[in-house]
């Protein structure tokens, strides 16, 4: 009987954050794979395991999550003062497509770790025993990414004593720079990061009538809205939300007027191809409720709560980029999230997700009527979990 050969490729299987992802080098690819296009997308569906109609991912790489169906491409860098490119390939976990549309920023933290590593890094520019640091160029977003790596006896350390909610064990810090986060080259706001031109937008949406809502493009298109404006308080866990698919059809249907709104898309049926971006999330006032994890999150630990949808569902704590979302609209004074967290200037948020708390700060400022924001940082941390090759069959791309 006839039969196709698997074929084996170099990857890294890294945690970032609170996700994971397949991590390749360009070079590495297969010829044809090396180029975006058809090929590319049918070999990172193969590898994770998509489309799957059990939802499970079984025979692949993937976790049957968002924040665990991710694949990254790196490649040095063919941008002046920049160590490397990073492309990021959002997998659909049912659906046999790959969204190119944003970022991953909890990925981000492990693109410095593997960059080094992998020899992507000019090595004179690696410490022996410090701190390195990563000049990233965010190809999807187009977008420089700064990470700060520790480095001991010459090599990445991945383990430490930083704790992050939403990881169960602890790591080493990697501290992250989000140059000029705003998106600028979406919407109908002319350059504004802002793309209705409005801090807080009256948004109709059928079925819910019409809600204040923040529309933001700083770190990954994002949609706020009130929790209580769509009967939530904003302590929910995802089993609250996710079980209801009621709720998961509200909240693609607000996710695509948004959509509409910013510019996003054209017309709403396009939504459904662009799961990844924009962002739909809730905030509220700061309100004590128990972690997943089972730990109390007191509401004088926290500035506001935050729930966000990824790829449909609620996510187990909070993607990197919506992180960058969240700091980035705090900071500014009228915004949905700022009034949640008490109005005023701010230069720092701690907020309160399923998980546990996360802090976000970012430096805004307003010249000329308009809003900018010069960078967002966070730490995250990350580690390789196992490397070497994974196959796939030889007629699968």
């Amino acid at each position: 009987m006839a039969h196709v050969p698997q074929v084996k490729i170099p990857a890294t299987y890294i945690r970032g954050g609170t996700s994971k992802g397949v991590f390749f080098r360009l070079q590495d690819l297969p010829e044809r794979c090396q180029q975006p296009g058809k090929a590319r997308d049918k070999l990172l569906l193969r590898v994770i395991g998509s489309p799957d109609p059990y939802g499970k991912q079984t025979d692949g790489m993937g976790g049957a999550t968002s924040s665990t169906s991710k694949t990254v491409i790196l490649a040095k860098s063919s941008k002046p003062d920049h160590d490397v490119d990073y492309l990021f390939g959002q997998v659909s976990i049912d659906k046999a497509f790959v969204d190119w549309s944003g970022n991953c920023g909890n990925l981000s933290a492990a693109v410095g770790s593997f960059a080094i590593s992998g020899g992507l890094v000019d090595p004179a520019r690696v410490p022996e025993n410090g701190i390195c640091t990563v000049r990233i160029w965010q190809a999807n977003i187009s977008k420089t990414i700064v990470a700060h790596v520790p480095v001991t006896n010459g090599e990445v350390q991945e383990t430490g004593d930083f704790e992050l909610d939403g990881v169960t064990f602890p790591a080493a810090e990697v501290q992250l720079e989000f140059l000029d986060p705003a998106d600028e080259g979406e919407g109908d706001g002319g350059g504004s990061m802002f793309p209705t031109g409005n801090l807080v937008d009256d948004l109709e949406v059928p079925g819910l009538g019409t809600l204040k809502a923040t529309m933001i493009n700083a770190g990954i298109p994002t949609i706020f809205v009130n929790a209580d404006a769509i009967g939530y308080t904003g302590t929910e866990l995802q089993d609250a939300i996710n079980g209801d698919a009621k709720a998961l059809a509200m909240f693609e249907n607000l996710r695509a007027h948004g959509a509409l709104r910013m510019g996003l898309i054209k017309e709403l049926g396009e939504a459904a191809k662009r799961q990844h971006t924009p962002k739909i999330a809730f905030v509220a006032p700061p309100t004590t409720y128990t972690a997943s994890s089972g730990k109390t999150v007191e509401a004088g630990e926290i500035d506001l709560c935050v729930r966000a949808l990824s790829m449909g569902k609620l996510h187990h704590a909070m993607m990197g980029t919506a992180a960058v979302a969240i700091g980035t609209a705090a900071a500014i004074p009228g915004t949905l999230v700022n009034l949640a967290a008490g109005g005023g200037e701010r230069a720092a948020v701690r907020f309160g997700h399923p998980s546990g708390t996360l802090r976000v700060g970012a430096e805004a400022k307003q010249a000329d009527g308009e809003w900018t924001v010069t960078k967002a940082i966070m730490s995250r941390s990350a580690r390789v979990l196992m490397e070497g090759f994974v196959r796939v069959p030889g007629d699968s791309f």
